[in-house]
């Protein structure tokens, strides 16, 4: 009896602040710097991605950068701020807290991909993804980084570096098992598929040979449009 009034404040804490990771994924960099700084939704320029790609090709570097901060930032806080703070509910340990800052990553990349506060229609997820990975697993989110980085400069496409790098942390997470390895790995898998699912007419592009290129990664805001 005990137990159950352990757990099951532990899971309205879990819940509770997916809930509030979800809200954090939903403010979109572009989006709000688009709003404050009186520019177009890039939601409809270019490839019509609200992400750092798209963005630096719509309105320069340095408004593209501050949507990478935005977004890599919100999912930083999300799996290692956010997990930490206090809720009155429960100070008895359960295998619900042990999930918590894995889930906050999947509710943070679930809010950017379909944004609450922007009709639900969000990013690719990808800078947020990179924000949750370091925060989850620092360490472990420098294969990501590499990957995205290797791929892109081997192929220029920003969209297959991005698969790749999501597919690679949970091929990470397998072969070093972390003492919270169920967790990580659950965060690692979700974050594969979105990625992926999220990058299904990027696949058909490159299937058909019609996708885009950047042939120097510093020319990605001119050559690609992922």
């Amino acid at each position: 009896m005990h137990a159950r009034r352990g757990i099951l404040p532990a899971v309205i804490e879990l819940v509770l602040k997916m809930f509030v990771s979800y809200l954090l994924g939903s403010l979109l960099g572009s989006l709000l710097l688009a709003r404050l700084t009186g520019r177009a939704d890039i939601r409809v320029l270019g490839s019509r991605n609200p992400g750092s790609t798209n963005a630096l090709r719509s309105h320069g570097k340095p408004f593209a950068l501050g949507v990478a901060i935005i977004d890599v930032g919100k999912g930083w806080v999300a799996t290692r701020l956010l997990p930490t703070w206090g809720l009155p509910l429960s100070q008895v340990a359960s295998a619900a807290h042990s999930w918590v800052p894995a889930a906050c990553g999947m509710a943070v990349m679930l809010g950017h991909v379909y944004p609450l506060w922007f009709g639900f229609r969000g990013g690719k997820g990808v800078a947020t993804f990179f924000g949750a990975a370091i925060g989850l697993a620092p360490l472990l989110a420098l294969a990501p980084l590499a990957a995205w980085a290797a791929v892109l400069l081997a192929t220029g496409y920003v969209g297959l570096a991005s698969i790749v790098a999501g597919v690679s942390l949970p091929i990470c997470v397998e072969a070093d098992r972390l003492a919270w390895y169920r967790p990580l790995l659950a965060f690692a898998l979700f974050a594969a598929v979105l990625i992926a699912f999220t990058h299904r007419a990027n696949i058909a592009r490159m299937l058909s040979g019609s996708e885009p290129r950047a042939r120097r990664p510093w020319q990605l805001g001119r050559d690609e449009a992922s």
